[in-house]
């Protein structure tokens, strides 16, 4: 998976343009051929013409190219997306605030589901894996412009064990690189987030993280900011800090990215070593709601693999939808599975696998 900087708006155009001419029509509600992107047959616009919805702060980038492309593909249609964090995205879905959430989490089993269950009129919610963005450590010392670390040591920085950046930890881990003797200014993030809870995951897989995971940051130490866009921007401002954030933002913010070593040798973040990752990444939900098994890739040794990285869900009702809100979030979730992937590698997120696409399709398809 390469990162394509041109053509990806011409490519949007074209396929989009096959899109509309298949809107209006009654029958067309097949996924296509063995390609990414399906044929014009594959949406079917109409219904609720101003859908909402809410949660990662981690999608919102990718959110708004899928909303470029619903658009193209289904004119007089809008999606507003607030990126008020995961927590609040699964809280206003159940509370049928908005048609489907945005999670970096998938709903917990107990309070989480039951609720959802009542929001979708006695119908299970599915958890649809949409977006898939690496997780990036970010951080800004002068005259560190390439730096390694592992698992264990970043567990050891955000828990304040490790409090110098000339630690002998680090040092032992970047050879010769001149490390500064200055103390490490760890910025997390304040709000409830998906992110959070997947970065302290993969530090308890593999890293021996003992202060727990979940969607508030259990470190004891650092600065708190608000969303992906408040902990990339406090990290570009002060020499010295450190942080989790999506590839797209650290970008965004010309923040330094720690390779990850995990056994293997120090990997780079790039589309291609993310998606490696995602390529071994299992479903571990039951029919259509199609949860992830992370544990094996952030516990994977696999050489050339980017072990950091999230899946955003869009939680959505499998039923309980009126009529024409079932249409526009099928047709929503429709493009942005297909031709709304087009943009995704150049605004730091990695395009679906084919197979993951197909099971998401299917998915999409069965909403009632």
């Amino acid at each position: 998976m390469k990162i394509q900087r041109h053509g990806a708006v011409l490519g949007l155009v074209a396929a989009s343009a096959l899109l509309l001419s298949a809107c209006g029509s009654d029958n067309n509600t097949g996924t296509g051929g063995s390609t990414n992107t399906p044929a014009a047959s594959g949406v079917e616009c109409g219904g609720k013409t101003n859908l909402n919805a809410e949660g990662s702060s981690a999608q919102k980038n990718a959110v708004d190219a899928f909303v470029q492309a619903y658009q193209a593909a289904c004119p007089g249609t809008n999606l507003a997306y607030n990126p008020s964090g995961s927590g609040a995205g699964v809280k206003n879905f159940n509370a049928a605030q908005v048609d489907f959430g945005g999670s970096d989490s998938a709903l917990k089993e107990g309070a989480e589901t039951e609720a959802a269950t009542k929001r979708c009129q006695g119908n299970p919610a599915w958890n649809l894996p949409l977006v898939f963005g690496p997780v990036a450590i970010g951080y800004k010392v002068s005259g560190v412009d390439s730096l390694v670390l592992d698992a264990k040591t970043t567990a050891a920085i955000f828990s304040g064990t490790v409090k110098k950046w000339n630690d002998p930890a680090i040092k032992a881990l970047n050879g010769s690189a001149n490390l500064p003797d200055k103390d490490i200014a760890v910025i997390y993030r304040s709000d409830e987030s998906g992110t959070t809870d997947n970065f302290q995951k993969y530090l308890k897989v593999a890293g021996g993280w003992t202060k727990g995971d979940g969607k508030q940051f259990k470190g004891g130490i650092g600065e708190g900011k608000e969303k992906s866009a408040g902990v990339a921007q406090a990290v570009g401002s002060i020499d010295g800090a450190i942080t989790y954030v999506e590839w797209s933002f650290a970008q965004d913010n010309k923040l330094s990215i720690a390779k990850i070593d995990s056994g293997a040798g120090a990997v780079e973040l790039t589309a291609e070593t993310a998606g490696k990752a995602i390529d071994g990444a299992k479903i571990k939900g039951t029919g259509n709601d199609l949860v992830l098994d992370l544990d094996s890739i952030y516990g994977s040794k696999t050489a050339g693999s980017y072990p950091l990285l999230l899946a955003t869900y869009e939680i959505v009702c499998s039923k309980g939808y009126d009529a024409d809100t079932a249409k526009a979030v099928k047709a929503f979730l429709t493009v942005a599975a297909t031709t709304g992937q087009e943009q995704l590698a150049e605004a730091g997120y990695v395009p679906l696998p084919k197979a993951f696409q197909d099971k998401l399709l299917t998915a999409v398809k069965a909403i009632a």
